[in-house]
Protein backbone atom coordinates (compact mmCIF):
# COMPACT_ATOMS: atom_id res chain seq x y z
CA UNK A 1 0.00 0.00 0.00
CA UNK A 2 1.51 3.75 -1.00
CA UNK A 3 0.52 6.00 2.00
CA UNK A 4 0.02 9.44 0.49
CA UNK A 5 1.77 12.36 3.03
CA UNK A 6 2.82 15.78 3.01
CA UNK A 7 5.61 17.69 4.93
CA UNK A 8 7.55 20.95 4.60
CA UNK A 9 10.90 22.10 4.77
CA UNK A 10 9.80 25.48 6.08
CA UNK A 11 9.46 23.76 9.24
CA UNK A 12 12.60 22.80 9.94
CA UNK A 13 14.09 23.94 13.03
CA UNK A 14 17.44 26.26 12.55
CA UNK A 15 20.08 24.48 11.23
CA UNK A 16 18.85 21.17 12.08
CA UNK A 17 17.55 17.79 9.22
CA UNK A 18 14.36 16.14 8.25
CA UNK A 19 13.08 12.73 10.04
CA UNK A 20 14.22 9.68 8.14
CA UNK A 21 10.91 8.81 6.60
CA UNK A 22 12.09 11.77 4.27
CA UNK A 23 15.19 10.77 2.90
CA UNK A 24 13.83 9.11 -0.49
CA UNK A 25 12.36 12.69 -1.44
CA UNK A 26 14.70 15.25 0.57
CA UNK A 27 17.87 13.64 0.06
CA UNK A 28 20.03 12.05 3.33
CA UNK A 29 21.24 14.29 5.77
CA UNK A 30 25.16 14.71 6.30
CA UNK A 31 26.63 11.79 7.73
CA UNK A 32 30.56 11.03 8.18
CA UNK A 33 31.85 8.08 6.18
CA UNK A 34 34.24 7.11 8.90
CA UNK A 35 31.27 6.60 11.05
CA UNK A 36 30.52 2.97 11.39
CA UNK A 37 26.96 3.36 10.80
CA UNK A 38 27.06 5.39 7.98
CA UNK A 39 25.31 4.11 5.01
CA UNK A 40 22.29 2.36 7.09
CA UNK A 41 19.83 4.18 5.39
CA UNK A 42 20.98 4.05 1.36
CA UNK A 43 19.07 1.07 1.06
CA UNK A 44 15.76 2.67 1.75
CA UNK A 45 16.39 5.67 0.11
CA UNK A 46 16.83 3.71 -2.93
CA UNK A 47 13.74 1.71 -2.81
CA UNK A 48 11.63 4.05 -0.27
CA UNK A 49 9.66 5.88 -2.40
CA UNK A 50 7.63 2.94 -3.89
CA UNK A 51 6.15 3.12 -0.21
CA UNK A 52 5.38 6.45 -0.20
CA UNK A 53 3.87 9.25 -2.53
CA UNK A 54 4.44 13.01 -1.64
CA UNK A 55 1.12 15.08 -2.27
CA UNK A 56 -0.35 18.48 -1.12
CA UNK A 57 -1.55 18.68 2.50
CA UNK A 58 -5.30 18.12 0.78
CA UNK A 59 -4.69 15.21 -0.70
CA UNK A 60 -2.20 13.29 1.53
CA UNK A 61 -3.26 10.70 4.09
CA UNK A 62 -0.99 11.99 6.99
CA UNK A 63 1.47 14.86 7.54
CA UNK A 64 4.62 14.23 8.58
CA UNK A 65 6.63 16.80 10.65
CA UNK A 66 9.87 17.15 9.15
CA UNK A 67 12.28 17.27 12.55
CA UNK A 68 12.83 14.90 15.21
CA UNK A 69 10.99 15.91 18.07
CA UNK A 70 14.45 16.16 20.21
CA UNK A 71 15.60 18.84 18.14
CA UNK A 72 11.97 20.48 19.12
CA UNK A 73 12.48 20.24 23.04
CA UNK A 74 13.92 22.92 24.76
CA UNK A 75 13.86 25.73 21.69
CA UNK A 76 10.92 28.38 22.05
CA UNK A 77 11.02 29.12 18.43
CA UNK A 78 10.82 25.55 17.02
CA UNK A 79 8.52 24.57 18.89
CA UNK A 80 6.28 27.27 17.93
CA UNK A 81 6.78 26.28 14.02
CA UNK A 82 5.68 23.02 15.62
CA UNK A 83 2.92 23.93 16.36
CA UNK A 84 2.29 25.69 13.17
CA UNK A 85 2.15 22.72 11.62
CA UNK A 86 0.38 20.74 13.85
CA UNK A 87 -2.53 23.25 13.41
CA UNK A 88 -2.37 23.82 9.76
CA UNK A 89 -2.70 19.69 9.35
CA UNK A 90 -5.43 19.35 11.73
CA UNK A 91 -7.39 22.28 10.20
CA UNK A 92 -7.35 20.04 6.56
CA UNK A 93 -8.44 16.99 8.81
CA UNK A 94 -5.17 15.55 8.84
CA UNK A 95 -3.32 13.40 11.77
CA UNK A 96 0.78 14.42 12.06
CA UNK A 97 3.05 12.01 12.30
CA UNK A 98 5.76 13.22 15.10
CA UNK A 99 9.29 10.88 15.11
CA UNK A 100 11.07 11.22 18.90
CA UNK A 101 14.43 9.29 18.33
CA UNK A 102 15.52 10.25 22.06
CA UNK A 103 15.76 8.16 25.55
CA UNK A 104 13.27 10.98 26.59
CA UNK A 105 9.62 9.82 27.58
CA UNK A 106 9.00 13.01 27.91
CA UNK A 107 4.57 13.40 26.94
CA UNK A 108 4.16 15.53 23.55
CA UNK A 109 0.58 16.67 24.58
CA UNK A 110 -1.03 17.68 21.04
CA UNK A 111 -4.20 16.12 19.98
CA UNK A 112 -4.29 14.49 16.25
CA UNK A 113 -0.91 13.59 16.25
CA UNK A 114 0.71 10.04 15.94
CA UNK A 115 3.69 9.33 17.62
CA UNK A 116 6.22 7.11 16.95
CA UNK A 117 9.41 6.85 19.79
CA UNK A 118 12.01 4.64 20.73
CA UNK A 119 11.63 5.11 24.50
CA UNK A 120 8.59 4.39 25.98
CA UNK A 121 6.65 2.11 28.88
CA UNK A 122 3.83 0.07 27.80
CA UNK A 123 1.65 0.94 31.73
CA UNK A 124 1.40 3.93 30.61
CA UNK A 125 1.72 4.33 26.55
CA UNK A 126 -1.29 6.71 24.85
CA UNK A 127 -3.27 5.09 21.99
CA UNK A 128 -1.52 7.46 19.56
CA UNK A 129 1.73 6.58 20.97
CA UNK A 130 4.14 3.34 18.68
CA UNK A 131 7.20 1.90 19.18
CA UNK A 132 9.92 2.76 16.66
CA UNK A 133 13.39 0.81 16.25
CA UNK A 134 16.66 2.55 16.84
CA UNK A 135 19.07 1.67 13.30
CA UNK A 136 22.53 0.40 13.41
CA UNK A 137 23.89 -0.46 10.62
CA UNK A 138 23.09 -4.06 8.93
CA UNK A 139 25.43 -6.20 10.67
CA UNK A 140 25.40 -9.00 8.04
CA UNK A 141 25.53 -6.86 4.88
CA UNK A 142 28.85 -4.38 6.09
CA UNK A 143 30.34 -6.82 8.44
CA UNK A 144 29.92 -10.81 6.69
CA UNK A 145 29.47 -9.69 2.85
CA UNK A 146 25.63 -10.56 3.70
CA UNK A 147 26.21 -14.27 4.32
CA UNK A 148 24.28 -14.90 7.75
CA UNK A 149 26.75 -17.09 9.99
CA UNK A 150 24.76 -20.20 11.12
CA UNK A 151 25.83 -21.70 14.50
CA UNK A 152 25.27 -25.13 15.15
CA UNK A 153 23.36 -25.92 18.35
CA UNK A 154 25.75 -27.43 21.34
CA UNK A 155 24.62 -28.84 24.77
CA UNK A 156 25.68 -25.34 26.87
CA UNK A 157 23.94 -21.87 25.28
CA UNK A 158 26.51 -19.58 24.43
CA UNK A 159 25.58 -16.09 25.86
CA UNK A 160 27.05 -12.59 24.68
CA UNK A 161 27.37 -9.43 25.26
CA UNK A 162 29.97 -6.73 25.13
CA UNK A 163 29.52 -3.10 25.91
CA UNK A 164 29.16 -1.23 28.93
CA UNK A 165 27.81 -2.21 32.48
CA UNK A 166 28.42 -0.16 35.56
CA UNK A 167 29.82 -1.92 38.95
CA UNK A 168 27.84 -3.15 41.71
CA UNK A 169 29.56 -1.47 44.73
CA UNK A 170 30.17 -3.95 46.85
CA UNK A 171 26.24 -5.51 46.28
CA UNK A 172 26.24 -9.19 47.79
CA UNK A 173 25.90 -11.81 45.08
CA UNK A 174 22.50 -12.72 46.95
CA UNK A 175 20.96 -9.41 45.90
CA UNK A 176 19.00 -11.09 43.01
CA UNK A 177 17.23 -12.57 45.02
CA UNK A 178 15.56 -9.78 46.71
CA UNK A 179 14.38 -7.94 43.41
CA UNK A 180 11.24 -8.96 42.82
CA UNK A 181 10.47 -6.60 46.57
CA UNK A 182 12.67 -3.71 45.13
CA UNK A 183 12.08 -3.69 41.62
CA UNK A 184 8.22 -3.04 42.75
CA UNK A 185 9.37 -0.15 44.28
CA UNK A 186 10.64 3.11 42.87
CA UNK A 187 13.84 3.23 40.49
CA UNK A 188 14.84 5.97 42.88
CA UNK A 189 14.78 4.10 45.79
CA UNK A 190 17.10 1.37 44.13
CA UNK A 191 19.76 4.07 43.15
CA UNK A 192 19.71 4.86 46.89
CA UNK A 193 20.16 1.39 47.65
CA UNK A 194 22.56 0.36 45.23
CA UNK A 195 24.65 3.81 44.74
CA UNK A 196 24.29 3.64 40.77
CA UNK A 197 25.26 6.87 38.27
CA UNK A 198 22.57 5.33 35.84
CA UNK A 199 20.03 3.63 37.99
CA UNK A 200 18.07 2.67 34.62
CA UNK A 201 20.89 0.11 34.16
CA UNK A 202 21.10 -1.50 37.29
CA UNK A 203 19.00 -4.45 35.44
CA UNK A 204 21.67 -5.44 32.75
CA UNK A 205 24.24 -5.70 35.34
CA UNK A 206 22.20 -8.37 37.98
CA UNK A 207 21.34 -10.21 34.75
CA UNK A 208 24.80 -10.10 33.39
CA UNK A 209 25.74 -11.34 37.01
CA UNK A 210 23.35 -13.82 36.89
CA UNK A 211 24.20 -15.41 34.03
CA UNK A 212 27.90 -15.21 34.42
CA UNK A 213 27.57 -17.02 37.78
CA UNK A 214 25.64 -19.72 36.30
CA UNK A 215 27.43 -23.20 35.31
CA UNK A 216 24.90 -24.72 32.62
CA UNK A 217 25.96 -21.26 30.59
CA UNK A 218 28.97 -20.52 28.38
CA UNK A 219 29.01 -16.76 29.20
CA UNK A 220 31.13 -14.56 26.60
CA UNK A 221 31.26 -11.38 28.05
CA UNK A 222 33.49 -8.25 27.13
CA UNK A 223 32.61 -5.51 29.61
CA UNK A 224 33.27 -1.71 29.23
CA UNK A 225 33.92 0.83 31.77
CA UNK A 226 32.39 3.71 29.52
CA UNK A 227 29.64 4.27 27.08
CA UNK A 228 30.58 3.27 23.52
CA UNK A 229 34.64 2.06 25.11
CA UNK A 230 35.03 5.78 25.52
CA UNK A 231 35.57 6.41 21.97
CA UNK A 232 32.56 9.19 21.95
CA UNK A 233 33.68 11.63 24.65
CA UNK A 234 31.39 14.00 26.24
CA UNK A 235 33.86 17.02 24.27
CA UNK A 236 32.22 15.91 21.13
CA UNK A 237 35.70 14.46 19.70
CA UNK A 238 35.11 11.24 18.67
CA UNK A 239 37.79 9.03 17.92
CA UNK A 240 36.45 7.09 14.61
CA UNK A 241 39.23 4.55 14.27
CA UNK A 242 38.99 3.38 17.83
CA UNK A 243 34.95 3.54 17.31
CA UNK A 244 35.13 1.29 14.44
CA UNK A 245 37.57 -1.42 16.39
CA UNK A 246 35.50 -1.71 18.91
CA UNK A 247 32.47 -2.03 16.56
CA UNK A 248 34.20 -4.82 15.06
CA UNK A 249 34.62 -6.37 18.31
CA UNK A 250 30.97 -5.97 19.48
CA UNK A 251 29.68 -7.72 16.05
CA UNK A 252 32.44 -10.10 16.29
CA UNK A 253 31.00 -10.82 20.07
CA UNK A 254 27.34 -11.47 18.74
CA UNK A 255 28.75 -13.93 16.15
CA UNK A 256 30.24 -16.12 18.49
CA UNK A 257 27.35 -16.53 20.49
CA UNK A 258 24.15 -17.84 20.44
CA UNK A 259 22.45 -15.95 22.28
CA UNK A 260 23.04 -12.01 22.86
CA UNK A 261 21.73 -10.00 26.84
CA UNK A 262 19.77 -6.85 25.39
CA UNK A 263 18.30 -4.72 28.36
CA UNK A 264 17.39 -1.04 28.47
CA UNK A 265 20.25 1.50 28.52
CA UNK A 266 19.70 5.62 29.45
CA UNK A 267 15.92 5.03 27.66
CA UNK A 268 13.15 2.44 28.12
CA UNK A 269 14.62 0.56 24.67
CA UNK A 270 17.47 -1.52 23.50
CA UNK A 271 19.91 -0.74 20.27
CA UNK A 272 21.54 -4.16 21.57
CA UNK A 273 17.63 -5.53 20.62
CA UNK A 274 17.72 -4.32 16.72
CA UNK A 275 21.53 -5.19 16.48
CA UNK A 276 21.22 -8.97 17.80
CA UNK A 277 18.22 -9.53 15.27
CA UNK A 278 20.18 -7.95 12.48
CA UNK A 279 22.94 -10.55 12.97
CA UNK A 280 20.76 -13.64 13.25
CA UNK A 281 21.25 -14.17 16.78
CA UNK A 282 19.01 -14.98 19.56
CA UNK A 283 17.99 -12.12 22.05
CA UNK A 284 17.70 -12.62 25.87
CA UNK A 285 15.44 -9.88 26.21
CA UNK A 286 14.82 -8.26 29.37
CA UNK A 287 11.13 -6.47 29.32
CA UNK A 288 11.43 -3.24 31.82
CA UNK A 289 7.74 -2.18 30.57
CA UNK A 290 8.76 -1.82 27.00
CA UNK A 291 6.59 -1.36 23.86
CA UNK A 292 8.36 -3.27 20.75
CA UNK A 293 7.73 -2.14 17.30
CA UNK A 294 4.66 -3.42 15.55
CA UNK A 295 3.42 -5.36 18.71
CA UNK A 296 0.04 -6.19 17.22
CA UNK A 297 1.37 -8.02 14.41
CA UNK A 298 4.52 -9.57 16.12
CA UNK A 299 4.27 -12.24 18.61
CA UNK A 300 7.80 -11.05 20.34
CA UNK A 301 8.11 -14.07 22.55
CA UNK A 302 8.83 -16.17 19.79
CA UNK A 303 11.80 -14.84 18.93
CA UNK A 304 13.54 -14.28 22.39
CA UNK A 305 14.11 -15.88 25.80
CA UNK A 306 11.33 -13.19 27.24
CA UNK A 307 12.53 -12.22 31.08
CA UNK A 308 10.46 -9.87 32.90
CA UNK A 309 12.03 -7.14 34.70
CA UNK A 310 11.05 -8.49 37.93
CA UNK A 311 12.07 -11.99 37.37
CA UNK A 312 15.85 -10.87 36.26
CA UNK A 313 17.13 -13.38 38.61
CA UNK A 314 15.86 -15.68 37.11
CA UNK A 315 17.67 -15.12 33.49
CA UNK A 316 19.92 -17.93 33.87
CA UNK A 317 16.81 -20.78 34.06
CA UNK A 318 15.21 -19.18 31.23
CA UNK A 319 17.26 -19.37 29.05
CA UNK A 320 18.10 -23.08 30.30
CA UNK A 321 14.73 -24.14 29.52
CA UNK A 322 14.20 -22.36 26.45
CA UNK A 323 17.69 -23.57 25.30
CA UNK A 324 16.27 -27.51 25.72
CA UNK A 325 13.25 -26.92 23.76
CA UNK A 326 15.26 -26.51 20.79
CA UNK A 327 15.93 -29.29 18.34
CA UNK A 328 19.17 -27.92 16.32
CA UNK A 329 17.15 -27.62 13.34
CA UNK A 330 14.91 -25.16 15.38
CA UNK A 331 18.10 -23.68 16.71
CA UNK A 332 19.10 -23.03 13.19
CA UNK A 333 15.88 -21.54 11.85
CA UNK A 334 15.34 -19.36 14.48
CA UNK A 335 18.83 -17.61 13.35
CA UNK A 336 17.54 -17.55 10.22
CA UNK A 337 13.80 -16.21 11.17
CA UNK A 338 15.60 -13.26 13.90
CA UNK A 339 17.57 -11.95 10.87
CA UNK A 340 13.91 -12.38 8.01
CA UNK A 341 11.83 -10.22 11.17
CA UNK A 342 14.84 -7.55 11.12
CA UNK A 343 15.30 -7.34 7.48
CA UNK A 344 11.52 -7.36 7.02
CA UNK A 345 9.75 -5.42 9.96
CA UNK A 346 12.21 -3.70 11.72
CA UNK A 347 14.94 -2.48 9.15
CA UNK A 348 14.75 0.94 7.65
CA UNK A 349 13.29 -0.77 4.56
CA UNK A 350 10.78 -3.17 6.72
CA UNK A 351 9.76 -1.08 8.64
CA UNK A 352 8.28 1.86 6.41
CA UNK A 353 7.61 -0.94 3.94
CA UNK A 354 4.63 -1.91 7.07
CA UNK A 355 4.55 1.87 8.50
CA UNK A 356 1.33 2.06 6.98
CA UNK A 357 -0.52 -0.75 9.09
CA UNK A 358 -0.48 2.27 11.96
CA UNK A 359 -3.22 3.72 10.14
CA UNK A 360 -7.18 3.31 9.31
CA UNK A 361 -7.34 4.78 6.03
Amino acid sequence: MILKIFSDKAYLPVGKGHVTMLYPFWGKNPEDSKDPSSGRFDQYVKIGSRFFQMTPLKDADVAIFPAAWEHVVGDTSALKKAEKFIENASKAGKPTVIFFFSDSDEDIPYKNTIIFRTSLYRSHRKPNEFAMPAWSEDFIAKYHNGQLPIRQKKQRPVIGFCGYAPPYRGMPLSFGQKLKSIIRDSRRMLKKLIGYNNADSYVRTVALQVLAMNHQIDSNFIIREQFLGGASPSSGKIDFERMNRLRQEYVQNMIESDYILCTRGGGNFSYRLYETLSCGRIPVFINTDCVLPYHSDINWKEYCVWVDETEVDRTAEKVIDFHKTLSPEDFTELQKRCHKLWEDWLSPVGFFANFYRHFKL
